[in-house]
């Protein structure tokens, strides 16, 4: 057994939804492998589909299942200018011809031409740098999903003047396609020297089309060169331009990892289960009273501290002058006789 999980959770969850929010496969796909006997929870082996894993329960995966789960094929390569990360157009050279057993730094042999690898991200023609080709769905989702938050860093070299309100409006001020851009980290790297005019460094969240090269014309500088150095933990490192190498298991693990939404921190005992926290009294109605005073009031005699006047609430009934009556019975006036002592009305 190869890999080994921790469920952290404060609820029992289905194991193959689980298995797809680590990243190790689709749902679908932990389904087959649970089927197939290659998933262990707590060293015993789970064949029911629909088993749950409980807080604080181990997940090991058997070498098959582990090799099966390895095999989707996942290329890093620094891709240089005049070729495209997409589909190409015309006399365009897609990148993914670059992915050949000739072209591996590692020693990995080349997909084969059957392989779909499509890219993780966009990086245009006239750029260079990481740049990710894969047919793995659960990376893919990872790194170019609607709800990734993987940063992206870029050495961006420009001429014109940069001036500190320029950079102002790059990190947070400026609007393409009608639409806000997110804050980005953008810095003056005095370290890059380049003889074509001064090195920015950028740090993004979001992947519009050419944004980098957009927003630093809408400042007034002009792009002369755009290098991708990382994509979130994942950096390009040392590998030449225009080859490449295969992804690494634990490289896999950590972009997916990173990909995922922080969860707010629990308090945990010290076996390390969920702490219950007690029930909040807020809702749509307000505050309620503190439910200590409700049981108080609950613990008296019949009748005592209740709030409201009636039938049982130990008070002595108010006393009525003489000559009037208590109720109905008694010496009051039948129903029906007049108020004014049988007088009536004159006549």
């Amino acid at each position: 057994m190869t890999v080994l999980h921790t469920y952290k959770g404060n609820a029992p969850v289905r194991l193959n939804k689980w298995m797809a929010e680590l990243g190790l496969c689709s749902r679908r796909e932990a389904e087959a492998l649970i089927a197939g006997g290659g998933v262990f929870v707590n060293g015993v082996v789970v064949t029911e589909l629909g088993h749950k894993i409980e807080p604080m329960q181990s997940l090991t995966l058997d070498d098959r299942a582990a090799v099966a789960i390895a095999e989707k094929f996942t290329a890093v390569l620094n891709k240089p200018v005049d070729y495209v990360s997409a589909q190409p157009e015309g006399d365009q050279v897609p990148a993914a011809r670059l992915i050949t057993t000739a072209n591996a730094s590692d020693g990995s042999e080349g997909p084969g031409r059957d392989a779909s690898l499509a890219p993780l991200g966009r990086l245009d023609q006239d750029s260079r740098g990481l740049l990710l080709l894969s047919e793995d769905g659960v990376l893919a989702k990872a790194i170019i999903g609607p709800q990734h938050t993987l940063e992206k860093e870029y050495l961006v070299t420009v001429t014109g003047a940069i001036t500190a309100g320029k950079l102002t409006l790059l990190r947070n001020g400026l609007t393409l396609d009608g639409r806000k851009l997110k804050p980005a980290k953008v810095t003056v790297d005095a370290s890059v020297a380049d003889k074509n005019g001064q090195t920015l460094r950028f740090i993004l969240k979001e992947g519009r089309k050419r944004q980098i090269r957009r927003m630093c014309d809408l400042v007034g500088l002009k792009v002369v060169d755009l290098v991708r150095l990382r994509i979130g933990p994942l950096n390009m490192g040392d590998l030449p331009e225009g080859e490449w190498r295969t992804l690494k298991p634990h490289e896999r693990a950590a972009l997916i990892t990173a990909s995922l939404p922080d969860k707010p921190r629990r308090l945990r005992d010290e076996t390390g289960r969920p702490v219950q926290k007690g029930r909040s009294f807020v809702g749509r109605g307000g505050a309620k009273p503190n439910r200590e005073r409700q049981l108080e009031r609950k613990d008296r005699p019949d009748g005592q501290g209740n709030g409201y006047k009636g039938k049982g609430t130990g008070r002595p009934p108010r006393a009525k002058p003489d000559g009037q009556a208590s109720g109905r019975s008694g010496g009051g006036a039948p129903r029906g006789a007049p108020r004014d002592g049988g007088r009536g009305k004159p006549k």
